[in-house]
């Protein structure tokens, strides 16, 4: 399936449909003004009403290299398609607080970093997985009036655990919108990847939530691997992944509210070790704390201020290719006059499993390197600086001018590879 036939797939559901569902409750989003498509002639908040909802989205990157990475100059375009569908089951079967979600995604073009730097942290978040895939078909309840949620089906994981949705004002999937420690070092996946799973989620007090779950672990679901893209029950299972997560909302719906998140996993996958010793070993291992807080806002319009961010991660030294995460800096929305413009910097580093430079080493004494060559000093982190100006064109158009920083950009390929600058624009349509 291409992103061309996906359209016109979700339309005839849509006229299949319509029929056979009840009349209902549900409120209909203001598709007219919020959506490019718009109301469709009245059929799509009727369609709504009765409990279906169709949605969709297209992103856009094209990001330069301008100086450093491998000494070339140039730009490259991605971009992301993704269409859904979601059915109200308390409107459409009397289901109170259930609900089921397909979603497809399609993935096409270049990536900067493969390209031109050679850098571990994507300059573009829309590459990866360039085709056409089944990224959700899963069911939710939710129930004592939004105090338990429970999750089954096929699914990103990344969509609920390890979310840090304040940093989807930036391009760099570094920062959008999960620390790539999660993914980098186990079966811990995110959008659009999807595998089989369930989770449950409590609020446990006014200011506390707790979220748990099992998910599959199931290197052939993703990736480049195309073959798999609608054969959710591949086969490839190595084991499975617990993670665990509590969210602390300190000030909740007040002037300076938090969100802060303590989490961790196990995944139970057998896996070689890094570095010298790269005999198996069973279990890989991480814990995390993702933080904003809201320092200032202004008395005539809530949503204006500056919320700050802060994320701290750490991985097992047995089997983690990045050891160490952190990140910092700071989002302002309401620029002027224009209330949903924002300005966003940040700042973040990885640190390499040490044991993959000593390794590294090890093999350039073997190919009998003398000891003085600068094929030794090898970088221990990767470093990026962003800067991000996100314009709200209107309610379905945000255009968004970056500019990254990368630095010791050849870490991760044992390399010395020049400091790249890069520069470029993201747009983002919702259907």
């Amino acid at each position: 399936m291409t992103s061309s036939s996906v359209l016109p797939l979700l339309t005839i559901m849509a006229a299949l449909l319509a029929p056979a569902v009840a009349s209902g409750q549900s409120a209909s989003p203001d598709y007219r003004n919020s959506t490019l498509t718009g109301d469709w002639k009245g059929r799509r908040s009727a369609l709504a009403a009765r409990g279906v909802l169709f949605r969709g989205d297209y992103v856009g990157e094209a990001m330069g290299v301008v100086d450093g990475g491998y000494g070339e100059t140039g730009a490259r375009y991605t971009q992301q398609l993704r269409l859904g569908l979601d059915l109200d089951m308390a409107t459409l079967a009397g289901w109170k607080g259930g609900a089921v979600h397909l979603t497809l995604n399609d993935r096409r073009g270049r990536s900067a970093s493969a390209d031109l730097v050679g850098n571990r942290f994507p300059i573009q978040e829309a590459y990866g997985g360039q085709y056409t895939r089944l990224s959700e078909l899963s069911y939710d309840q939710t129930s004592g009036d939004g105090a338990s949620y429970v999750k089954l089906g096929y699914y990103p994981m990344g969509n609920q655990f390890g979310l840090h949705s304040l940093l989807t004002h930036f391009i760099n999937a570094a920062f959008c919108a999960h620390p790539l420690a999660m993914s980098g070092n186990s079966g811990w996946y995110n959008y659009p990847v999807a595998r089989w799973g369930g989770e449950v989620a409590r609020q446990i007090g006014p200011e506390w939530n707790l979220r748990a779950g099992w998910f599959q672990v199931n290197p052939a679901l993703g990736g480049t691997v195309v073959r798999t893209a609608f054969r959710p029950f591949a086969s490839g299972t190595t084991g499975s992944l617990y993670p665990v997560e509590v969210t602390w909302l300190p000030g909740k719906g007040g002037a300076h509210e938090g969100v802060y998140k303590f989490g961790g996993y196990y995944d139970s996958s057998r896996v070689e070790r890094r570095g010298l010793d790269a005999s198996p070993t069973t279990g890989r291992h991480g814990a995390y704390v993702l933080a904003e807080q809201r320092l200032t806002h202004e008395a005539g319009d809530a949503s204006r201020g500056l919320t700050a961010f802060a994320q701290y991660m750490v991985s097992d030294t047995d089997t983690a290719q990045i050891r160490r995460w952190y990140a910092l800096g700071g989002v302002y929305q309401g620029i002027g006059g224009r209330a949903q413009d924002s300005i966003a910097l940040g700042y973040v580093g990885a640190d390499i499993n040490r044991r993959l430079v000593d390794a590294r080493r090890a093999v350039l004494a073997g190919a009998q390197v003398p000891p003085a060559s600068p094929l030794y000093r090898l970088s221990q982190a990767e470093e990026l600086f962003e800067l991000s100006y996100s314009v709200q064109v209107n309610p379905w158009l945000m255009i968004r001018p970056d500019v990254q920083y990368i630095v010791n950009p050849g870490t991760f390929a044992y390399t010395r590879t020049d400091n790249a600058w890069a520069l470029g624009v993201q747009a983002k349509v919702t259907f």
